[in-house]
Formats: structure tokens, sequence, C-alpha cells
């Protein structure tokens, strides 16, 4: 009875503890929902807030802004830079075995950041008439509405680029005429096309050391960015007066292929530090030359060059891709600015690649020759040892006469052939 009794009893406590337990456990779990829920409805509001602060700096409205929103404001759009260059780093990171990254989100965070630089609508990008850009890009100088834009279309002015390749006294005409600008306004607007640049570019793809490009091997991309200014300034800040900190114009160069929304290769360009460009310059083409096999006269001349071309206003990108399948690929080089709108380039590039058929390793890839040709190599090599051995038979059998007639002349001078130093000592003592 005792034992039953004690044996219930520890059941009971048994019974207790678990439940407390229990308790704790679900008022934990309770809790910690409550603190999840808090914390998502805090990140939700924080972006919310960070949107409609995002869309208040595109509309140019900051200052209906309450002082705190105000600090908010300033703080987000000091990130947003930071935020857009990690966001273009997932946007180009290798998501293929080719190692390729997406084209189209690329584009599309380089669009952003340009919106975000000169504070212009993302809206207002949307293609109308005969521009792809719509009037995005005329936002950016200064003065420009939607009224004066509504007028100047009319004068059948599609883009900003043709707005930029009239002659001054043209350009004077209409914007005083058609868009009511006094002459102060005229030279701001003057002023800003003068800082925009303009940019070109020269690729070329190729396998180093070979005439043409097959499948497997490490294509090489040499391309030379130049860009001008009418001011005539390389480096440069863009006008950004919508924009309250410091920000360096920056260019990425992607050669991608449009069908298949892939980047093949990527690259950020910068023409503000002359000094660095310089030094990877020359060193990208020493390399280049070397693996060429040039001597050192022809690897200075092309270090010389390339330093006067950067110095000249121009930027060298290399990089190394690996040949697909045969066939030609139309691809397209971009060049997109970070900070302007309407500045970005885009050429096409073709690309053949033709069906392995030399033999050896080419780019890490190691081929195979024709079956037939290895055999005739093997019965080749199998020749010339035959031949090698007739050649060892008939050299010892000249040698074996030397020395038979050197030994007949021996005796018949009288001397004992030195064939060995006991032989030698014998004929001497029997001389004796």
């Amino acid at each position: 009875v005792v034992d039953n009794q004690v044996t219930c009893k520890w059941r009971l406590q048994k019974r207790i503890v678990i439940s407390n337990f229990s308790t704790w456990s679900n008022l934990t779990l309770v809790l910690l929902w409550i603190a999840m829920g808090v914390l998502v409805y805090y990140i939700k509001s924080i972006n919310r807030e960070t949107e409609l602060l995002i869309q208040a700096h595109l509309t140019r409205e900051t200052t209906t802004l309450t002082p705190e929103l105000q600090n908010d404001y300033k703080r987000v759009v000091e990130l947003a830079p930071r935020l857009i260059d990690e966001l273009m780093k997932m946007a180009v990171i290798p998501r293929t075995s080719q190692g390729h990254g997406w084209l189209r989100p690329a584009v599309g965070v380089v669009e952003l950041s340009q919106c975000i630089i000169q504070a212009v609508p993302l809206s207002a990008r949307k293609a109308t008439g005969g521009s792809t850009e719509g009037n995005a890009p005329f936002f950016q100088l200064p003065h420009f509405n939607d009224a004066v834009m509504k007028k100047i279309a009319r004068k059948k002015v599609k883009s900003l680029q043709e707005f930029r390749d009239m002659k001054i006294e043209d350009r004077a005409e209409l914007l005083s005429q058609v868009g009511g600008f006094s002459a102060a306004e005229i030279q701001d607007v003057e002023s800003v096309l003068d800082m925009m640049p303009s940019v070109t570019v020269d690729v070329t793809c190729g396998t180093e050391g070979e005439e043409g490009i097959q499948e497997g091997d490490i294509v090489t991309v040499q391309a030379w960015v130049t860009l001008k200014r009418a001011n005539g300034l390389t480096r440069a800040l863009p006008h950004a007066p919508y924009f309250p900190f410091h920000k360096e114009e920056n260019w990425w160069f992607l050669l991608a292929d449009q069908n298949s929304n892939n980047v093949w290769l990527s690259q950020k360009v910068s023409f503000m530090d002359e000094a660095s460009a310089v030094t990877a310059a020359s060193k990208a083409i020493e390399e280049t030359m070397e693996g060429l096999g040039k001597n050192a006269k022809e690897t200075n001349k092309s270090v010389r060059e390339a330093i006067e071309k950067v110095k000249s206003g121009s930027r060298l990108v290399m990089g190394k891709f690996q040949a697909p399948a045969e066939g030609n690929y139309n691809l397209t080089c971009y060049l997109l600015c970070d900070s302007w709108l309407g500045c970005d380039r885009k050429i096409a590039v073709k690309v053949k690649v033709v069906k392995r058929t030399r033999a050896g390793t080419r780019g890490g890839v190691a081929d195979e020759g024709p079956v037939l040709e290895d055999g005739a190599d093997e019965e080749e090599e199998i020749e010339e040892e035959e031949y090698d051995e007739d050649y060892e038979s008939e050299y010892s059998e000249d040698e074996e006469d030397d020395k038979q007639k050197n030994k007949k002349d021996n005796r018949a001078n009288g001397k004992a052939p030195a064939s060995s130093s006991g032989s030698g000592s014998d004929s001497d003592s029997e001389e004796e």
C-alpha cells in the first residue's frame, strides 16, 4: 500500500511539472508570435515609409515633408546608391553553368539609379512617340516640365539625342519661341548640355594566339570606351540638383544576349581616377602581349599606346568567357550610365563560334585528334625506332673493324695490344 501511495504521488507530481512546462512553453510561443508580428508590422511600416519617401523624391515633392521625415528622407537617399550597387551585383551574379547573369534586371537597376539621381519619376520613362525612353531625359535639364515638353513635341523633337544634335542657334530659337525661355534660362540649358557625356566603344572578341573561335575556347574581350563632353572635360560630377549628396559618375559595361536574357560579361567603368586606369590598362596590355609571345620592344610600344588612350579620355575593359557551342551569336554591348538619362550607348557585336577541329588543348579543354592521324603517328614512331636500331648496329660493326685494324698495326710495330693491365705485365716479363 505504501509503495502504491508513493507511486501515485510521484505520478501526480510529474503531471504537475509537465503541465507547468507546457503552460510556459505555450506562453513562450505566444510571446514569440506577438514579437514576430510586431517586427513584421514594423518592417512593413518602414518599407511603406521608405517607398513613400522615394516616391516623394522622384516627384520632387520633398519640400512638403515634416522635419522628422526630412531626416529619414536624407538617410534613405544617402544609402540609395550603395543599395543599388548591391542590387546590380545580384543581377549580374553567375546563375548558369556558363557564368551568365540576368540582363533585364541589370538594365532595370541602372534605370532606377538614373531616376533616383536625377529625381525623375519612373512613369516618365514610358515610351512616347519615337522615343524609347519617353520624356524622362528632358526632365534632368533645368526649367523643363510637362508643359514645355508638350510644346517641344509639336516641333517633332522626339528624343534628347535629337535635341542635343541641333545647332546652338536652332536650339535657342526653339527654346525661346516655343518654350518661352529667357536668355538666362537658355544659357542654363546649354551649360548642362555641355556637361552631358557622349561615349563610344570599340569591342573585339577572339581567342589569344588563334585565328578563330572554337567551341570551349577561352575568349578574350577587349573594349576601349571613350568619353567626350562638349566642355572638354573627362572627369566631372553629374548635374543632379535634386540629389543632396556627393555622387560620382559611373558606367556599366555589359556584353549580353538579348534573346536569352543572359549577361556574358559585366564590368564597372569609372572615368574619375586616371592614375588607377593607367595602371590597370598597362598591366592588362603587358600580360596580353606576353601571352602572345611578343618581345619587349613590341610590348612597351603597346603599353605606351594604351597609356596615351587612357590620358585622352578612354578606359580599357577586358574580360574572358568560355565559348559556347557552335553557332553565330548576335550579342549586344551596353554602356549604361548610373547618373545621366539618355546617355546610354548600345552596339551590336557578332561572335562566330566554329566546331573544334584542331587537336591539342585550347582554353583548358582537351581535344583528341582523329584516330587515323594518331595511328599514323604511331607508325612513324615505330619506323624511327627501327631506323635507330639499324643505325646503331652498323656503327658498332665499323667500330669493331677499327679495333681489329689497330690490333694488327700494333703487332706489326712490335707492340702488344693494351686490352688489360694484367696482360700487359705478362708480355713484359716474357720479353725480359
